[in-house]
């Protein structure tokens, strides 16, 4: 189950996907062109027409047993700062574990209530089972650095101090598991950070793992992967691109730290961190910057899990006909089952 790809100077085989597939694929080609002015701003209006929401009826249901209820809670709505909650019905257990998801998007787009987000998140609380929060942070570039890590945070305060009122009663805030895929992997990575530091903050709350799909890191340097891979599906240079000039502070460039997590090499030395999974695919342009993460997490001393599927592009989780979706929910079930049982 475990890959690493020995060496990057090796040719990529030929992409194969389903119809269906690629058919998303160019639709998804056009949305990004109708929705960006000339300015690099994100036509919010023209937006809401094409990022189909799933209703928010009250189960989700996964084959012919497994039943998923369905619940929004607002943590501020001043900033839109909000979460979904996913339960699973169909399990006896007295006790799970509590997932709390940080959606990818290039800190630009999406939600949980984003059709994407709401089916991956419920195959995951089904599949565990567990008790899913998908949280909805403010966007980039009407948001930049640092607002979606404050939301991140904050509402991981949130449901420490209101969990009897808002989480289903088997929800166990002592293991708690923080997730996110792309940019919402690089969110839950720094939100990690930050709740380790500031760990007296939490009554309840224990962090017992990190689950990052592609997460997004970068910099100034362009890498191999990035340029053997910049005509691979759904990510491309020029987005990846857009996406940090959206998001970091004014005047930054691609080695600020909220991108280049690992520029300093050795800051997270001092600071307490779960078992880390990470999720790579062979056709993600960002795969060098994933494995330059998995290194220098693990100079630091700290424990991490990779499953590199080779015939995976960026966001494959938001294409459940391909096949790397059913191996994703499964990996990623079985590695918080794991940590769960450990504990």
């Amino acid at each position: 189950m475990d890959m690493d790809i020995a060496s990057n100077s090796i040719p990529s085989p030929p992409l194969s996907l389903p119809f269906l597939t690629t058919l998303k694929l160019l639709g998804l080609e056009l949305y990004r062109y109708l929705i960006t002015h000339r300015d690099g701003t994100v036509n919010r209006r023209l937006l809401r027409l094409f990022d189909l929401k799933a209703s928010l009826s009250a189960t989700r249901r996964i084959g012919k047993t497994d039943c998923v209820s369905v619940a929004d809670v607002t943590v501020d709505a001043s900033r839109n700062l909000w979460f979904r909650l996913f339960t699973p019905t169909a399990t006896a257990a007295k006790s799970l574990p509590l997932i709390v998801y940080y959606h990818g998007g290039g800190f630009t787009t999406y939600g949980p209530d984003s059709f994407t987000f709401d089916n991956l998140c419920t195959h995951i609380a089904a599949n565990v089972p567990a008790v899913v929060v998908s949280v909805n942070y403010r966007l980039a570039p009407e948001h930049r650095f640092p607002a979606q890590y404050d939301d991140g945070f904050d509402a991981l305060k949130f449901i420490d101090s209101e969990n009897d009122a808002v989480l289903p009663a088997a929800a166990d805030l002592k293991s708690c598991f923080l997730a996110g895929d792309s940019a919402g992997g690089n969110i839950a990575h720094h939100v990690m950070v930050r709740a380790s530091q500031n760990s007296r903050e939490f009554k309840e709350l224990k962090i017992q793992g990190l689950v990052l799909l592609q997460p997004f890191f970068g910099g100034e340097e362009r890498t191999e992967s990035e340029l053997r891979m910049n005509r691979a599906p759904v990510l491309k240079l020029e987005q990846t691109d857009w996406m940090w000039r959206c998001f970091l502070p004014e005047g930054a460039d691609r080695d600020h730290p909220a991108a280049h997590v690992f520029r300093g090499g050795d800051d997270l030395k001092s600071v307490e961190f779960p078992r880390v999974l990470v999720v790579r695919g062979g056709y993600d342009p960002l795969l060098d910057w994933q494995r330059r993460y998995v290194e220098w997490l693990q100079s630091c001393g700290k424990q991490v899990e990779v499953i590199e599927y080779p015939m995976a592009f960026h966001a494959f989780y938001s294409f459940p006909e391909v096949p790397e979706f059913k191996l994703l929910i499964r990996d990623v079930s079985s590695f918080i089952r794991k940590q769960n049982h450990c504990d």
